[in-house]
């Protein structure tokens, strides 16, 4: 019966867990929301629906052996690679500064040591699962802001596993210094034999099942890899997410990483979503109702505080605008999924009463649910208060350089973004030899393209005043490639109200901005998404042989009308206006195989009889044969230039093709 009643709980929980999901798709919510909020209704404290949810603990805590799993497997090496100095100096500065700050408040407070660096820990931790899911959906993953929220979660991430092993230390009963050494000392011992062992035998394991080519088998070892690995961490005294993590890792390196990914990902997510709902539980009303004003105070100053220490890294030790500060800010000022995990072991492990672990629960909750509508509006929130605060952008000497060198340079064409776009933008303009000017906000690219003698300069072009110095209304074009879609449309507004004649070129990298660029005043708009989709239609076109003039024709159609035929329904044939484009008469070289046998004269190939195409020129190496007779013999190799349509064409091809 004990076991049939666990089994119930378990299937009201996964029920809960779906209307939660169905409930944020609707809403267009992160899913993390509709969990919660399930969740603590469904809890002992509201509807009663699960009595108690520590019976449901276990199941619950295996999404975060999946999550750890996962992180350690796709430990983003390239990631790291790209974003090092970010990671490295921001996310090292959030973390340690917001450990320090709350340990200390904390300590101020009246806790203990112990559990003063829980509480300061579980701070510390942002939501990866909300932030990336909405900075992505918001199209603001590759903005500054953004990528300086991804550099600050990858090092909350990867410190999530020696704060969890600091628990089991603090937890220690002696807190004499050569206990402590000597539980130390255990635990790396631990560590060590479960980071080697995972790190010899799961790559040689995959390697051999792999071998095997049983789906069901490689699915059944992903599961044993992730279990395995967590049951015999915990067995040496480390955590479950602990020996998951470390299994991931080891894994990472094998050829069969992605394969492996796709077993537990589904997996990972359905349990991901039993655990919050399992959070959402502990939510109590009454004591809500019954401390309002502490609650406040605890959500506004975890909210404020991780926002401060954010905006406060991006302006002094990053460098960056407040405006990106207060982006990145916004974004992480929550407390994330790892925050329950820690309060969750360093609870069972006694370092904090269950009246703090609940009180610092409930906040949790609260700051999850504000956060998906403060990283929604984010951007304009950031630049309204930059743009009040009218804060300078740092960059020192650079920043003053700006207003000297725009003047200096006959700024023809004006390069907003100095990354790859504008790069390949500004080798062009250089191998025409056409003056430009650049900016990029940032510094340390302004300061390298300066010392190679590239007109970069360092400024934020939100602004106008750096706009009006770039000279935008004496520019031939202006052309926007940065990857900040709210940044672009300011610009490109700012630019025009500044400029009505100077044409604008704007990128971007989505498809719901090209209308935007276009009411905000920008001349041509050239959408990522949509280029990407020409570029597949040409090389499909190319397939069937499809004259590449008729190709050029049809794809430069396709942009003129803004995209439209790529924008319709799939349902709605293309235009027949743009399908006759293909049809066209049109010249294209066509080359005389190889094994051509013999030397068939045009006349012997009745070639304009039989196939509709007429025969320009004949090129034979170096030497041009215009207009030539019927009785011209065609040599292997030979580049013939044929007047037809496509099917006339194509059928000149075949001719060739079947006398050879």
């Amino acid at each position: 019966m004990e076991h049939a009643h666990g089994l119930i709980e378990a299937v009201v929980l996964l029920a809960l867990a779906s209307a939660g999901l169905a409930a944020t798709e609707r809403l267009r919510l992160p899913s993390v929301v509709g969990f919660l909020v399930v969740g603590a209704l469904a809890g002992p404290n509201v509807l009663g629906l699960v009595g108690d949810p520590e019976r449901v603990r276990a199941l619950a805590e295996l999404g975060v052996v999946f999550l750890l799993f996962e992180i350690g497997l796709e430990l983003p090496i390239e990631r790291v690679r790209r974003l090092w100095r970010l990671a490295l100096l921001g996310g090292g500065f959030q973390v340690l500064v917001t450990l320090g700050a709350v340990t200390a408040l904390a300590r101020a407070g009246g806790l203990p040591g112990s559990a003063a660096f829980v509480v300061a820990a579980a701070v510390t931790m942002s939501s990866t699962a909300i932030v990336l899911r909405l900075l992505t959906d918001e199209g603001q993953i590759d903005a500054p802001g953004g990528q300086v929220s991804v550099a600050v979660l990858l090092v909350q991430d990867l410190a999530i596993v020696p704060l969890l092993l600091l628990i089991p230390l603090l937890a220690g009963e002696s807190r004499e210094l050569g206990a402590l050494l000597a539980a130390g000392a255990k635990m790396a011992a631990a560590l060590a034999v479960v980071g080697l062992g995972v790190w010899f035998a799961v790559p040689r394991v995959l390697d051999r099942v792999a071998q095997i080519r049983s789906g069901e088998l490689f699915s059944l070892l992903a599961l044993l890899i992730v279990l395995g690995s967590a049951a015999t961490a915990e067995a040496l005294g480390l955590t479950l997410a602990v020996g998951a993590f470390l299994a991931g890792v080891a894994a990472s390196g094998s050829p069969y990483a992605h394969q492996l990914f796709s077993e537990v990902v589904p997996l990972r997510g359905v349990l991901l979503g039993i655990f919050f709902t399992a959070v959402g539980m502990f939510f109590d009303p009454a004591a809500v109702l019954a401390a309002p004003g502490t609650l406040a105070f605890d959500v506004v100053a975890i909210m404020v505080g991780k926002l401060v220490v954010v905006v406060i890294g991006s302006l002094f030790v990053l460098r960056l605008p407040l405006r990106v500060g207060l982006e990145s800010g916004l974004a992480l000022c929550q407390l994330g999924e790892f925050s329950f995990v820690l309060l969750g072991v360093a609870s069972q492990a006694g370092l904090i009463e269950p009246v703090l672990q609940q009180r610092l629960v409930v906040a949790s909750i609260v700051t999850l649910l504000i956060s998906p509508f403060l990283i929604r509006y984010a951007p304009a929130l950031a630049g309204a208060i930059s743009e009040r605060l009218r804060h300078p952008d740092p960059g020192g000497a650079l920043a003053q350089d700006l207003e000297g060198s725009a003047e200096d340079a006959p700024a023809r064409v004006v390069v907003i973004g100095y990354g790859p776009a504008g790069q390949t933008l500004v080798r062009l303009l250089r191998s025409l030899d056409v003056p430009f000017v650049a900016v990029d906000t940032n510094p340390a690219a302004a300061r390298r393209a300066r010392e190679t003698g590239e007109p970069v300069l360092y400024g934020d072009a939100t602004r106008p005043q750096v706009l009006d110095h770039l000279r935008v209304r004496e520019a031939r074009l202006v052309a926007v490639a940065i990857s900040d879609p709210l940044a672009t449309r300011r610009i490109v507004s700012r630019i025009r109200a500044m400029a009505p004649a100077t044409p604008i070129l704007a990128r971007t990298r989505y498809v719901r901005e090209v209308d935007r660029l276009s009411t905000a005043g920008a001349s041509v708009v050239v959408a990522e998404e949509f280029e990407g989709s020409i570029e597949l239609v040409a090389r499909a076109l190319e397939t069937f042989e499809v004259p590449a003039g008729a190709i050029a024709r049809f794809t430069e159609a396709l942009r003129e009308e803004g995209y439209g035929a790529i924008r319709a329904p799939a349902a709605l044939p293309i235009d027949p206006w743009l399908m006759e484009l293909l049809d066209h008469t049109d010249t294209q070289w066509v080359e005389v195989p190889m094994s051509l046998p013999g030397r068939p004269t045009l006349g012997e190939l009745d070639l304009r009889a039989r196939t509709g195409g007429s025969v320009l020129v004949v090129e034979r190496g170096a030497n041009s044969h215009p207009n030539p007779a019927p009785d011209f013999a065609l040599a292997p190799g030979d580049r013939l230039l044929v007047l037809g349509s496509s099917e006339n064409l194509l059928r000149v091809r075949r001719l060739l093709e079947q006398t050879a």
